[in-house]
């Protein structure tokens, strides 16, 4: 689990709540219909702006996303290396047995070793690596969609609440109640768009760049194996994938 995210979720939630329960009665901010409003309003229309199977989607590419973890970029070079040494030594087909922590580049390795060329191995590649970006893409679109309706459910809500509260003006004693139910869509719309949805939509296209740059790495690093570069070669390139603070050379240097 990416513990960025667990202390954020868990932290901003924690800290509505103990307002809440300093401030009063938590029950007072519990409401039904204005949860239904926003929750079930927000759900369906998000739900018409994309196709069933992208909405359903997005929850396993949010799962995925959060607790999956990959393989470091660090890792991936060391690997790079070790494999361009083999190849260099024994040729492609020394690779076959080689164990490969990366699903990715395992695959790519196959195309490898398979025989296909260059173009090949690279076409194939970028179009897993394009599909991967396309459905994280989709991920966040809808994630968006949700933190753009759930404040808009929320002052419907609230607008259907006054609306209820004006048709009776007639009893005082039910005007501040009648108000707060009224307010409280407002407040569940808020939370869902800036304490769930749009946090979710910002850490999928982080983990959308990190994949990008990882599997581009990987690209490259099969390629230059393949085209039988020097191993020395082959790390200083894929270095520039790194921070300078985290490059081989720089750390020497220093």
């Amino acid at each position: 689990m990416d513990l960025a995210t667990l202390i954020g979720l868990i932290g901003a939630f924690g800290i509505v709540m103990a307002s809440i329960m300093l401030g009063g009665s938590a029950g007072t901010f519990v409401n039904g219909p204005s949860l239904l409003v926003v929750l079930g309003g927000t759900v369906l229309v998000t739900m018409m702006k994309f196709s069933l199977g992208q909405f359903l989607g997005a929850a396993t590419i949010a799962v995925k996303a959060f607790l999956h973890k990959p393989t470091a970029p660090e890792d991936l070079i060391d690997k790079a290396v070790e494999l361009a040494k083999t190849a260099r030594q024994g040729g492609l087909l020394a690779l076959e047995d080689a164990e490969i922590p990366d699903q990715f580049m395992e695959s790519g390795l196959g195309l490898l070793i398979d025989g296909h060329p260059a173009d090949t191995v690279r076409a194939m590649l970028t179009k897993d690596l394009n599909q991967t970006l396309q459905r994280h893409s989709d991920g966040q679109d809808i994630f968006k969609a949700i933190g753009d309706v759930g404040p808009a459910m929320g002052m419907i809500g609230t607008l259907i609440g006054l609306v209820q509260m004006l048709s009776n003006m007639d009893d005082p004693k039910q005007i501040g109640p009648a108000m707060a139910v009224a307010l409280l869509t407002t407040l569940y719309g808020a939370i869902l768009a800036n304490m769930f949805a749009l946090p979710i939509a910002d850490k999928l296209a982080v983990r959308s760049r990190e994949e990008n740059t990882r599997k581009s790495l990987v690209i490259d690093a099969l390629l230059s194996i393949q085209g039988g570069q020097n191993p020395r070669v082959i790390e200083n390139m894929l270095q520039t994938y790194l921070p300078r603070s985290q490059r081989k050379e720089e750390a020497d240097a220093a």
